[in-house]
């Protein structure tokens, strides 16, 4: 063969096969890509298999609804206990004792965290043990005022854990053991934990942080979720030369609080992450402290690949009342004003609840949730605050509500999208305000708590785009569990008494309730195994205010359920 001929020949077939490997490389990196991924796509698209639980939220828009329909107000009645799993007491004398957790569900497997921290792999349709992963704890592991652990989350082949002794723990989602283990703080140090679920979004485990009532400076963190490393953190108080930072006075920045107790929203489609912030401290004292405090008491918008802030609405400045912006922002999609707009609602400790442009983060409307709102003269058109009471020593006599443990506190809220409606709880707890007479010390000075003497506290729901109240649900003690809208049309919650229960979303009537023996303060979820739904909630209390229960309601005394630690699931009878 002449040379030119294998010369041309041969460099084509050379060609060809780089071709062809860089073609296998692209695949095989495609695939590495789409693998990484797939737990976030099916987050993303969570309604197409609502046999799962995937997400603290259920979805990554923060609605707490499952489509499943199977269990309704037809025949909630029905409902029974098909099985139940006690998740064990705390052995460190430091750690609440309770369940405050919603569980994970994906493909059969529930996933649960005790407030020890242990994780406990279950299947779902005989509440047995797969595998259990106990946290390891050292004698006084933790800051004392710790305030539970409430969830999980799950990416490609791992449960994430957020403990509170600050560590982030990767699970082999079908062993239980270690793939990784980091340290995010020095819990003594910064006197600060961790207590939520953290989020998983495209390779990341994201992860708020608990301890605004402390000197310290809060943030959001965003770790690789296949190695634990670090990618890139928010910090919630600037620091002097960046934008915000003239909001603080001297170095209060340094030990402002500003922490971010809560899971955040995310919208795929722009890869934002919405999160709240907590309270700036001293809590009730503003001296020292003099600005708005940025971004306390605030929504922020982020860009999830680098941390970087697109937006703030700060819905509290200068907070003095321990009125953190930490709920849950909830996404939604409607039309207003004749057009297509992307919203975001946003509820806080204060009593009001925002709709946000959540494209720009310019403000819409606000309403009250609570019945009594009377820590200011409303919202001007901004949603400000009108003429805020100062707390002093001078006004600790006027009651003002709410108080410091907020209208709704740890506990979520839920949409529907089948009726529209946003679905909460208002404890409508009040305060006589005082400060502290040691703003750095014991914050936990909270005289002079009680109970709204005008109105009940209750279960309410609204339409967001109008803030129209659609029903109200009066609770006998106030509310602390979280809620979950289902397709069936009903609304599931729990009471400190310890009656699981459900209501009728159109109407707010009680269609079932069944009493599990010990006080509920945690999510309910939803999800089928084999076309059965189920839905679980866990029992056992452990949140901050539902051991007060006497002093709010001194008739409770010595008969108030004992904490426990069990989750109860639910379903209709087998045919």
């Amino acid at each position: 063969m002449p040379w030119t001929k294998w010369r041309v020949r041969n460099f084509f077939h050379f060609r060809s096969s780089a071709y062809c490997l860089i073609l296998l490389v692209s695949i095989f990196v495609g695939v590495r890509a789409a693998a990484q991924d797939s737990m976030a796509a099916r987050i993303e698209h969570s309604g197409n298999e609502p046999q799962n639980w995937l997400t603290y939220y259920g979805n990554y828009g923060a609605w707490s609804y499952s489509p499943l329909q199977q269990i309704s107000r037809d025949n909630v009645k029905q409902l029974v206990p098909v099985w139940a799993f006690p998740a064990g007491y705390p052995t460190n004398p430091s750690l609440r004792v309770g369940l405050e957790a919603a569980p994970l569900v994906v493909d059969g497997v529930l996933y649960l965290v005790g407030m020890q921290n242990n994780v406990y792999a279950i299947d779902a349709v005989t509440g047995k043990s797969v595998w259990t992963y106990v946290h390891p704890w050292t004698e006084n592991a933790v800051y004392p005022s710790n305030k539970g652990a409430r969830g999980l989350a799950i990416g490609d082949g791992l449960v994430y854990l957020a403990s509170q002794d600050d560590h982030i723990v990767a699970l082999d989602a079908k062993t239980g053991k270690v793939a990784w283990n980091v340290t995010t703080d020095d819990v003594f140090k910064c006197r600060c934990s961790l207590t939520s679920a953290p989020l998983y979004v495209k390779g990341k485990v994201i992860s708020g942080v608990a301890g605004g009532d402390g000197p310290f400076r809060g943030y959001i963190k965003a770790l690789d979720a296949k190695t634990g490393k670090l990618l890139w953190q928010f910090n919630t108080i600037p620091e002097p030369g960046e934008p915000g930072s003239e909001t603080w006075v001297g170095d209060s920045w340094k030990t402002g609080g500003v922490a971010t107790w809560l899971q955040g929203s995310y919208d795929p489609e722009s890869n934002v992450l919405y999160w709240g912030t907590g309270n700036a401290f001293p809590d009730l004292v503003g001296e020292g402290r003099q600005g708005s405090n940025l971004y306390g008491a605030s929504l922020v918008a982020l860009d999830a690949d680098t941390g970087k802030l697109k937006w703030y609405y700060q819905e509290t400045p200068h907070d003095v009342y321990d009125f953190d912006s930490n709920p849950e922002p909830v996404l939604l999609d409607a039309t207003l004003g004749g057009r297509a707009r992307k919203l975001v609602l946003h509820s806080t400790k204060g009593g009001y609840a925002y709709l946000l442009d959540r494209e720009t983060g310019k403000f819409i409307m606000a309403f009250p949730f609570a019945d009594t709102v009377n820590w200011s003269g409303g919202l001007d058109k901004e949603g400000k605050p009108i003429e805020a009471l100062i707390p002093s020593d001078k006004n600790n006599d006027r009651l003002t509500c709410p108080g410091t443990a907020g209208a709704r506190n740890f506990n979520h809220s839920a949409y529907s999208p089948r009726t529209g409606w946003w679905y909460t709880s208002s404890t409508e707890l009040c305060n006589h305000m005082t400060p502290p007479k040691n703003p750095l010390g014991d914050q936990n000075l909270r005289v002079g708590r009680v109970i709204n003497p005008d109105s009940p506290p209750h279960i309410s729901a609204f339409d967001p785009l109008t803030g129209k109240k659609q029903w109200e649900f009066a609770t006998k003690y106030f509310n602390q569990s979280s809620l979950l809208a289902t397709a069936g049309d009903l609304i599931f919650g729990g009471d400190l008494e310890g009656d699981a229960f459900a209501l009728d979303a159109k109407t707010g009537k009680k269609l079932w309730s069944f009493n599990t023996g010990a006080r509920i303060v945690a999510p309910p979820v939803s999800f089928s195994v084999n076309g059965r739904q189920f839905v679980a909630i866990a029992t056992g209390g452990g949140a901050v205010i539902d051991g007060q229960v006497s002093t709010y309601y001194p008739e409770t005394k010595d008969r108030q359920p004992q904490p426990a630690a069990t989750l109860f699931v639910f379903a209709l009878p087998e045919k």
